[in-house]
């Protein structure tokens, strides 16, 4: 977007009456969502225009549907949270989506109140701050397994193949009590199914029709015989009005968490190392203070770029005023956090990655009603990675120039194919 095609179209006030609903003006100007991002490894630069001259733009999405992209972290926040904006009208069979999303999904990632309230409530206890911890020994054994196999094969290794990956789904699937040996299968089902351009809309479904499949025989087999997972508690879970979760949010839950808790975690870790090791002094800093790994990861997932914001849409329930535009009832909304998390009204020199920064709002993790369950998880994934590679690769550097990395594209987060590294 440059300076000269912003000067020339009608500002957002202006053409709000006609965009971006569906039944507008065919010649709307618009951007494509995704922006162009000429360096994968820093967030789209038509972020930074916006915010100044647009910062409620009407864009197209790679289905050919139209959105407001919402870039300003103020405006950004109230759509997270503005119970206006519905996440469960994105399941309508003619919404605006960004992805594929299953019609009358029972997720957690789809649901408003009170639906949402009631699931949330019978499943948020298995994710308290408590329980995470609890998990904490076996995660660092699972990191710490995981490195010995990187180590003994020698460098250079990829951090992608050896960490990144393995990690959040192994404890993921874990948590949901699915057997090793199906993990493979779960990873190419999700890889999928996060698609936004890189596989057509029915290998997407087909994806999602195996996943939900193999969900449903594996609830099955835990109704019948119950194990110590998280899977086997929620089917046990009730309230004290005997409420209890149906086959169908079950499923759609199992679901959401494994593609959610694998595909965001991998993409934040794959960002943050390559963010400090592209940068030698940030690494020799944690390498030194490892009582700045708390603070440190929190900056890391406010600079991310991984996310592609597909999980943040919304469509609006009713005529809502925006940053200067007008979102029409039924208009698609797509709240840009990456930048969000860089705007120079909320973060002090945003584009500077600062180990030590203490004021750090970031919304990575959202906001509001749809705040990420497993964000504590997230965290301390990301935490104990950092630790293990700290305390067994001090040494520890990119084995190839950043410009050769190789970005894998067209899927809802950002990453390279590979990250070698040696130390």
């Amino acid at each position: 977007m440059t300076a000269e095609s912003t000067a020339a179209s009608p500002s957002a006030t202006e053409r709000s009456a006609q965009c971006p609903a569906e039944s507008g003006s065919a010649t709307c100007p618009q951007l494509s969502f995704p922006l162009p991002v000429p360096d994968p490894l820093e967030p789209a630069p038509a972020y930074a225009e916006l915010r100044g001259t647009e910062p409620v733009a009407p864009v197209t999405l790679p289905t050919g549907h139209r959105a407001w992209l919402v870039t300003r972290y103020e405006h950004v926040r109230q759509v997270l949270a503005d119970p206006r904006f519905s996440k469960a009208a994105l399941t309508e069979p003619d919404a605006p989506r960004l992805l594929p999303v299953a019609k009358g999904s029972k997720s957690l990632f789809t649901m408003d109140p009170p639906e949402h309230t009631r699931l949330r409530k019978l499943v948020a206890r298995a994710f308290t701050a408590r329980h995470i911890e609890r998990m904490r020994p076996h995660v660092q054994e699972i990191t710490g397994r995981l490195l010995d196999t990187m180590a003994a094969g020698g460098a250079p290794a990829d951090l992608i193949a050896h960490l990144a990956q393995p990690l959040p789904i192994t404890v993921i699937c874990e948590l949901l009590g699915v057997p090793l040996a199906d993990q493979d299968r779960f990873r190419v089902w999700s890889d999928v199914m996060l698609s936004i351009s890189a596989h057509s809309p029915d290998a997407v479904m087909e994806a999602r029709r195996g996943l939900n499949g193999y969900l449903g025989e594996l609830i099955a087999a835990k109704a019948k015989e119950p194990a110590d997972d998280l899977l086997t508690h929620l089917i046990e879970a009730r309230e004290e009005d005997g409420d209890r979760l149906s086959e169908e949010e079950l499923l759609a839950f199992g679901h959401t968490l494994l593609v959610a808790g694998y595909h965001a975690t991998t993409g934040e870790l794959v960002g943050a190392l390559i963010t400090l090791l592209r940068d030698p002094e940030l690494w020799a800093r944690l390498v030194a203070d490892r009582s700045l790994v708390p603070g440190a990861v929190e900056e890391l997932l406010r600079f991310s770029v991984a996310g592609g914001g597909a999980g943040a849409m919304r469509i609006a329930k009713e005529d809502v005023e925006l940053g200067g535009a007008v979102i029409r009832k039924g208009d698609a909304v797509l709240p840009a956090i990456t930048s969000a998390n860089r705007d120079e009204e909320v973060f002090e020199r945003p584009e500077r990655v600062d180990l030590t920064r203490q004021n750090n709002p970031h919304l990575t993790f959202g906001h509001g009603l749809h705040h990420c369950l497993g964000a504590q998880l997230g965290r301390m994934e990301l935490q104990l990675a950092l630790e293990g590679l700290l305390d067994r690769f001090p040494a520890l550097r990119l084995a190839v120039p950043t410009d050769e990395l190789r970005w894998v594209s067209g899927m809802a987060f950002r990453r390279p194919a590979e990250l070698p590294v040696a130390w």
